[in-house]
């Protein structure tokens, strides 16, 4: 029986680099799936270790992690109000206030009077904005295919294959 992690009871986190015990052949993945709590684990400490990889080869100094995720969601739903803003980002609205106030100051964002409510404003990107983030999806994207392109072809089939099911837990986010 493999050792546990005594604070979780569940087996320890692997090295980097080095295959969990679902990877194994013959290990738990032949027998069936595997445990959910385990897989969790085992994504969030990727995902907590590639993110600061990625961010950490960026060109862009000013482009912090909430930055980034604020042009995204931009891009993907604007024109918002600042008050969609802060609900698509989990955040609260005086966050999210100052947030577009950046981003204004930035040039990254244009604002305009919004026509049902005269009162409010639309927030979208503009074309510095949006040439910023086209830009840091190139560097990240080129940054992941090399490293991905070092990985030997079973692994990047593997990683192929989990895709779908990855996207669907982001479809499921919201």
């Amino acid at each position: 029986m493999a050792p546990s992690d005594t604070t979780t009871g569940h087996p320890p986190e692997p090295a980097p680099g080095r295959p969990g015990p679902a990877e194994v052949p013959g290990g738990p993945a032949a027998a069936g799936p595997a445990d959910p709590a385990e897989l969790a684990g085992r994504l969030r400490a990727v995902i907590q270790h590639l993110l600061p990889v990625l961010r950490g080869h960026s060109t862009h100094r000013d482009l912090t992690p909430s930055r980034t995720a604020a042009l995204a969601r931009l891009d993907a739903h604007g024109p918002l109000r600042v008050s969609e803003l802060a609900a698509r980002m989990n955040i609260a609205l005086s966050t999210a206030s100052r947030m577009v106030d950046l981003l204004d100051d930035r040039g990254w964002i244009a604002r305009r009077t919004d026509p049902v409510d005269q009162r409010a404003s639309l927030i979208s990107l503009n074309d510095a904005g949006r040439a910023l983030l086209r830009a840091v999806r190139r560097e990240t994207t080129g940054l992941l295919a090399e490293r991905i392109g070092r990985l030997p072809p079973d692994r990047q089939h593997l990683l192929h294959a989990a895709l779908p099911a990855l996207e669907e837990l982001v479809d499921d986010a919201g």
